[in-house]
């Protein structure tokens, strides 16, 4: 039984894998200070309500963006599941070419999702991942992670939007009603600007990454609030929740067969 934690810079998913499919996933928001044993007895809990126990675990696989948070995160797989986890960016082979100028940069979720992505669709790709930041990340045909694109992500647009601007409330996000992008009050606008502007981003970079590119390709969207942007836009081919996770569960059998 596979224990898969994937950390993001808001967000923490864990989720088990039985080796024929995903049994159970559970988010917590991203602590950088939180210990071993604080993640131990959190998930004992939670894998409690499911009928399952921390000595069940044959392996685990760690991607994250927090690299403060490596530290406890391996040390909860030593001294809880009692595994030798297989950390992305450390100690995991991901079998692809990772084509950069510095490939010690590029982000651990970004090259899962590479992985992810290459497994299910075919060609040349462009996988947009909607969280903290928004990246827009070109895939070959041939699996290798190109490069691409960083930008701040929706929450984070509109949290500082709200920061920076005395009299502007801390609002939702969320499609403005009627499609209309005039607001008729601060926080229509608000959600209007941020909304159609994040749909305006992507269309834009999707359009400029395939110019440059020169051949076709498919747009893949994935993250946390990626479904916000369903059927709001043509620019995205296909939107698919289970790509990260699809990734860590190939990088983790890649690895195990080779051992």
């Amino acid at each position: 039984m596979l224990l898969a934690i994937e950390q993001g810079n808001t967000n923490t998913l864990f989720a088990v894998h039985d080796g024929d499919t995903w049994t159970a996933q559970w988010r917590s928001a991203t602590q950088s200070t939180r210990t071993a044993d604080e993640y131990a007895v959190w998930l004992s809990q939670l894998l409690g309500m499911a009928n399952l126990g921390l000595g069940q675990f044959t392996g685990c696989i760690i991607s994250s963006v927090v690299p403060q948070s490596i530290f406890n995160l391996r040390n909860l797989a030593r001294r809880y599941l009692h595994v030798e986890p297989l950390v992305i960016g450390e100690n995991a082979e991901l079998g692809v070419a990772v084509r950069i100028d510095k490939p010690s940069e590029a982000g651990a979720d970004r090259l899962v999702n590479a992985v992810g992505a290459h497994m299910i669709y075919p060609g040349d790709l462009i996988v947009i991942d909607s969280g903290t930041a928004t990246t827009f990340d070109v895939i070959a045909a041939d699996g290798g992670f190109e490069g691409g694109v960083i930008a701040p992500g929706i929450n984070l647009s509109m949290e500082a939007l709200h920061q920076a601007a005395a009299k502007l409330p801390r609002v939702a996000i969320q499609r403005p009603r009627g499609n209309t992008a005039i607001g008729k009050d601060t926080v229509a606008s608000m959600q209007s600007g941020v909304y159609w502007g994040y749909i305006a981003l992507i269309e834009g970079l999707v359009s400029r990454i395939k110019a440059e590119w020169g051949k076709p390709m498919t747009v893949i969207g994935t993250g946390g609030v990626a479904s916000l942007f369903h059927g709001a836009t043509d620019a995205i081919d296909h939107f698919d929740s289970d790509l990260t996770i699809r990734g860590m569960l190939e990088i983790y059998r890649r690895n195990t067969a080779k051992a």
